[in-house]
């Protein structure tokens, strides 16, 4: 097994990422986030957060003043829209850690487990390929009641994951799991924790992603 996912992995190393063009439906978000930075620059660069609406919409300066994270998140993208921007969103920044979140948006929009697993292992190799010494923290894909029937596809994808992260013992790669402390006392998503499309954190579920998340960025090298 273990063998398989490292030579999954190197096979994708030389996979040429889809190219861009003003086309692409994220061009004009994209390139809105690259204004917004020419105009004020982030203070460090050290820590960035990617990936969809879970990221773009978290107070990280709040949350994490004492690191100054880049917030590179874009609302509605998948992991593979993710890696086609990394160089313009991630790369830049030649940040020592990377937290990822998506896979959410990739479910529901039909990917199944399989390719979101796929999607990750390309795009960590593709980050690793350009960042050698870069940490990743993959951040588990949450459980909302709007996406409630997704939610075995979640968490088979999480445990893939998870299981990817540590089997293969690579310490570039860690996965955290934020989805357990949304749950309420039943299992399902606590109603408390999330903004009234039942989809999106409200302050009080992201401060329970930042308890879970801040022992871990403190451990950073």
């Amino acid at each position: 097994m273990i063998q398989r996912i490292i030579g999954f992995l190197a096979a994708v190393m030389t996979a040429a990422l889809p190219a861009l063009g003003a086309d692409d439906p994220w061009e004009k978000e994209v390139a809105a986030i690259e204004a917004r930075w020419q105009q004020a620059a982030p203070a460090d660069g050290k820590v960035v957060f990617a990936g969809s609406s879970s990221v773009r919409l978290w107070d990280l300066e709040a949350a994490f003043p004492d690191w100054h994270p880049v917030n590179a998140g874009f609302g509605g993208s998948r992991i593979a829209d993710c890696a086609r921007f990394a160089p313009r969103l991630i790369h830049r920044w030649h940040p020592r850690t990377v937290v990822f979140y998506a896979g959410d948006n990739d479910l529901a929009g039909g990917l199944s487990p399989d390719e979101v697993v796929r999607d990750f292992q390309e795009f960590a190799t593709a980050l690793h390929a350009a960042l050698p010494d870069c940490r990743l923290i993959f951040l588990s894909i949450k459980p909302s009641a709007s996406r409630w029937h997704l939610w075995p596809r979640a968490e088979e994808a999480n445990a893939r994951i998870r299981m990817l992260c540590e089997a293969v013992g690579e310490p570039r790669l860690r996965f955290v799991d934020v989805a357990t402390p949304l749950l309420d006392a039943d299992g399902r998503p606590d109603p408390q924790l999330f903004l009234d499309d039942r989809l999106h954190l409200n302050a009080a579920g992201y401060r329970h992603w930042q308890a879970v998340l801040a022992p871990v960025l403190a451990d950073a090298p």
